[in-house]
Order: C-alpha cells, then structure tokens, then sequence
C-alpha cells in the first residue's frame, strides 16, 4: 500500500514539474513573439528552471504532496494556485535582482512572462489534481460501486488504526458486507491532525464531523473510541447522529472479544451511548460483604431486572441464588446462560416456576430454602394492559408483594428489597397505584415486623427492558414502519438496566429498614428527541425515510413522570446515585382495611371497583378507567 501511493506521489510530482517548465518556456516563447525584447535560448532554459524549482519548493512546503488524492476538495484546488502565486512572486524578484537576460527588466514583456507563466501553471497543476482524484477514485470503486461505501473513522488511537488496516485488508475476505473506502480520521488530539496512520489521514476533529460528511459524501461512521468517557461519547455520538450516516461502535474494551475482527465487532449505537450517563462506581466490598455466602432469592428473575439482579448477584459470590419466576422460558433462558458463563452450578442455583400470587408455593420455597436475601421484583407493569385488567395488577402486584413480604418475616430473611417505580408517585394508572400501594406495604411492615428489614427502591424508565420503548421503536424503524410517539411533549428519566440493578444492589446494601430509595435517574429525556436520534444513527432521515406519528397519551400514562411524592424529603446517602425519601407515617389499621376491600374487588374479577378501592387507600391516585 505504501509503495503504490509512493509512486503515485512522484508521478505527480513529475507531472507538475513538467507543467512548470512548459508554462515557463511558453510564456518565454510567446513574449519573445509579442514583445521587442530578445531572449537568448539559455536565458529561457535558465528562468524555466529557476521558477519550476521555486514553484515546485512552494507546493512541496504546503503540503500538497501530503493529501490523499481521493480527498483533493476546492479548498486544496484554492491553496494550490496560492502556492503557484507565491512561486511565480518570488521568481519574479530573483529574476529582477539576478538579471537573467532579459527576465528582469521591469516592464510591460516582465509582467507578461509572469502573468502568463502563473495562468498555464494553475490551470495545469489543477487539472493534474482533478484528473488524478478522478482516476484513483475511479480504480478503488470499479466493478464495486454496489457495494463500497465511504467511511470515516472517529478516533486515530489503537482500536481506529486496527480497524483501518482491517478496512483495507477486507476484500480479501470476500465478504462484500465489509467493504469499505475509508476516507480518513478524525481526532481531537491536535497532534495528530494531517498526520498519516495506516495510508490514510487525520482529517480534522470531531467538532468537524458534519462538515467531513457533507464534503465528502461519506456513508458510514466507525466510532472506534472504546474508552471515551460516556458524556464526550454522547456528545460526539449525537454529532455523528446530525449527519444522517450509518453509526457503528466499537464495543468497550471489556466487551471486545480476543482474537477477533474488530470490523465483526461493531454494532449500532445504542441508545444508552446517547444518554451520556456516566457508569456507576460501586463500593464492591459493602456488596460482597452483603451478599457473599448468603442465599438470595429473586422473584421475577426471569425478566429484564430480575435477570441482571440474578447476573450481578452471582458477582459477588452467594452461597445459593434461588430464581423464581412464573414463565419458564425466561427462568430458563437466564439460567442457561448463567450456567454457560461458569457462574453457576447445581450446587449454587436453583430456579423455580411458581407465582408470587400462590401463597402455599411460595412458602414451601422459603421453608425449603429458607433466603436471607429477597429481591421482590416480580410484577406486571406494562400500564396500558393494566388499565384493561386492573383486577390482575391488584392480584399479582400487590398481594403477591405481601406474600412474599409477609413470608421474609415468618421465615427470618435478613433483608427484603422491593423494585418500585417512579410511576408510583402520584399515580395516574392502576400499575402505578398498586405499586405506590407495595411501597405502602413494605413501610407498614418496617414498622410492625421483628425479624426483617424491609425497604423499597424507586427508579423510573430502564433502557431495553421487556415492554420499553426502545425496542419497539428499533422495531420499527429496522421493519421500515413508522415510528410512534405517544405525545411530542411526553419526557422520561432513564437509566440502563445494568446501572439500574447495581444501584438497587447498592441501596439493598445500606438500607436500615424502612426507606424509600430514590435512585439519581439524571437529566429527563425527551422522547421525540429520543427517536429523532435513533432514526439518525441508523442512517436515515426522521420524518423524511422514516415517519413519526403521534398517537395520543394512553389511558392513565402521563406527559413526565415523577420520583418524589411532595411529601416526601430527600436525604443523601454515602453513594452520591442513591437518596432516601423520608417515611410516610401508614396507619396500620387503614393499611389492613384496604386490603380486605382490594381482595374482595378482584377476587370478583370487577375492575371498576378495583379503582375505587385504589383511589380512596391510595390518596395520591387520581384516575379514570377507561
């Protein structure tokens, strides 16, 4: 690669000299023809030389000799007839001080040979470079132009050298997929800028990646930046994002797998790397020393909390992992792969299918297994579906909270953990006011039960979970239908559920009985914006390639969501992600009369009379079934 370009170089720079002299001996020649001046054949052999060696010194200097050809833009055209000017200037004055035959006289035949001799020049030097473009593209694209698109990489560090040379080793592979005609780099180490890595150059900085794009019609973005901090990713994701190229990262170093193309490894952005949320720091000795050489048991642990709660538990090394989960496939799923990575064994887990719902289940597992950690995450929560059978929420939610909260007492669990919702702050669907009502649960029993700490964790959106948006709207888009949005205004906090699960590690770990935890959900995101950015990154045009409709809030789902109730106070804790809400003082007495009219109402399967029941024990709830 290095030779062909070498010898591409010297072919042009063969064709400038050439364009110099025979500008410098025509212009002789014809102001020897117009003019009343006599040119001996030396002195003309002599002043070509001279302003062929100049000029040619005065392009080599600014650089041109240094740009990829493919890359030749009016700009480089512009800076080469400033080149050739200057050339052509300091010609003139040695000329006029050397006094080569004729040449130096100032007069009318001085500024002839001169002007002439730079008009010839720049139009060659010009054409050499139009042409030369024009031909090299035209090698690298034939036969392919089906299938090469042209990219750019974000990041000239290892992980983009590596990738450039596996762009320019692809065809060998023969897999068309990953052909590729890398237009160059850009990074924001000032460095590197012009410098050549791999056959091609840094091209500029990140700030001028829509301006790289627009200029040189690229099609595909390779971020290749696998330890850029996750604020300065979002943000040179979202410019990538503006220019309507396909997106592909570079997964994490962590992630990366050894001996493996990095080109196999890159994915579509996803849209945590949008959020620009910076990891979480854990304090992995108060985690270990909560969970290691205990039995915890999680409820939902098929699902997509449950599930990371089951992966980061089995981190820190628990004498036992009991999975309870009422679908089987998703119980199965996330213990064969818990089993494929070496976490797990017989001996470590078990995994159960039972619901949280029947009682007499449920304390047969914690007899047998007898827990000392409870993770409660079981719970229906998709809140359109709970507004249509809101006798099941109340069902599965709520009772099936107080079972298995009840039974952590009987059975001595050292400490249980509720996975709340910020929709249960002034909740405007069923789903929320049964979760609001868990909470209520989980602060009566902190109060009235002896052997257990009980706390709650409140946190609101998680980015890929069952049901979310995200995975719909990628549904969407990859299917080429429309993208739906329920309201333009609607916003939502959102965190990544791996960030999410570790917090709520974290707040199990710390808690006294009790609390509320609200996790720190950072900025409120905009969903529109949200799926504009999508559409973006996957290379297309929001409302132009790909439509968003808007299709009206849904029943109980509100424009923003909320993670305090106003009653409630914040409290900062040793990590500076997790608060505490100040308890709500719940009457003990109330609490038990509620339950009785929510049992009757949905034993009865009447939902009409499940909101009632909700809204007058849930003070907050305000709502109308639809």
């Amino acid at each position: 690669m290095k030779n062909k370009f070498s010898h591409r170089k010297i072919l042009v720079m063969a064709f400038d000299v050439a364009v110099l002299l025979i500008a410098a001996a025509f212009s002789a020649y014809w102001v020897h023809e117009v003019f009343p001046v006599s040119i001996s054949t030396d002195a003309t052999v002599r002043s070509s030389v001279l302003y062929a060696a100049i000029t040619f010194l005065c392009i080599y200097i600014g650089g041109e000799y240094k740009k990829a050809w493919k890359l030749i833009s009016k700009r480089d055209y512009l800076s080469c007839g400033v080149e050739v000017l200057i050339g052509t200037v300091l010609t003139g004055v040695v000329l006029h001080f050397w006094n080569i035959g004729n040449y130096g006289a100032i007069n009318l035949s001085y500024f002839a040979f001169l002007g002439s001799t730079f008009i010839i020049s720049v139009l060659g030097i010009i054409a050499i470079r139009f042409f030369a473009k024009r031909y090299f593209v035209f090698l690298i694209n034939a036969g392919q132009e089906d299938v090469i698109k042209k990219a750019l990489i974000v990041g000239a560090g290892n992980a983009g050298k590596i990738l450039a040379l596996e762009i320019s080793n692809a065809k060998n592979s023969g897999n068309k997929d990953f052909y590729y005609s890398l237009v160059g780099f850009v990074d924001d180490d000032p460095n590197k800028i012009n410098e050549k890595i791999n056959g091609y150059y840094v091209i500029g900085t990140s700030f001028d990646i829509k301006e790289i794009c627009k200029k040189y019609h690229i099609e595909v973005i390779f971020f290749a930046i696998p330890s850029c901090p996750s604020d300065k990713k979002a943000e040179i994701l979202e410019a990538c994002a503006e220019t309507n190229c396909e997106v592909k990262v570079v997964p994490e170093i962590s992630k990366l797998i050894s001996g493996k193309s990095i080109l196999n490894q890159t994915t579509k952005v996803n849209v945590e790397d949008l959020l620009g949320r910076e990891p979480v720091k854990l304090d992995t000795t108060a985690l270990s020393s909560f969970i290691a050489g205990k039995t915890c048991m999680v409820t939902g642990g098929g699902g997509s909390i449950g599930s990371e709660l089951c992966r980061q538990i089995m981190l820190y090394k628990p004498r036992k992992l009991v999975i309870v989960d009422i679908y089987e496939n998703n119980a199965y799923d996330i213990q064969q792969e818990l089993i494929m990575n070496g976490m797990a064994n017989a001996e470590n887990l078990t995994v159960l299918i039972a619901s949280v719902r029947d009682r007499e289940k449920m304390e047969s597992i914690f007899k047998t297994y007898k827990p000392d950690l409870v993770f409660h995450a079981a719970a229906h929560k998709h809140v359109p579906l709970m507004e249509t059978s809101p006798e099941e929420a109340v069902k599965n939610n709520i009772f099936g909270t107080y079972n298995v909260a009840d039974l952590s007492d009987i059975y001595g669990v050292k400490r249980f953990v509720l996975v709340s919702t910020d929709k249960a702050v002034n909740p405007t669907n069923v789903m929320g006011a049964t979760k609001r009502f868990c909470e209520m649960i989980v602060q009566n029993f902190s109060r009235t039960k002896k052997n257990t700490e009980y706390v709650a964790v409140r946190f609101g959106n998680v980015l890929g979970s069952n049901g979310s948006v995200i995975p719909l709207f990628k549904k969407q888009i990859e299917s080429g239908k429309p993208v739906t949005i329920t309201h333009p205004d609607i916003i939502r906090y959102f965190m990544t559920i791996p960030e999410a699960v570790s917090l709520i590690l974290t707040a199990g770990s710390m808690a006294h009985g009790g609390e509320i935890f609200v996790l720190d959900m950072g900025k409120p995101v905009k969903i529109l914006t949200l799926a504009e950015n999508l559409i973006k990154v996957y290379g297309k045009k929001p409302y132009e390639d790909v439509e968003i409709i808007f299709t009206g809030l849904r029943p109980g789902e509100k424009l923003y969501e909320e993670l305090l109730m106003s009653e409630e106070g914040l409290q900062e804790t040793a990590n500076h992600k997790v608060f505490i809400g100040t308890q709500i003082e719940i009457d003990d007495a109330t609490l038990n009369e509620g339950l009785k009219a929510l049992k009757a109402v949905s034993d009865a399967n009447n939902s009409e009379g499940v909101a009632e029941v909700l809204a007058e024990y849930v003070p907050t709830f305000h709502h109308k079934l639809n």
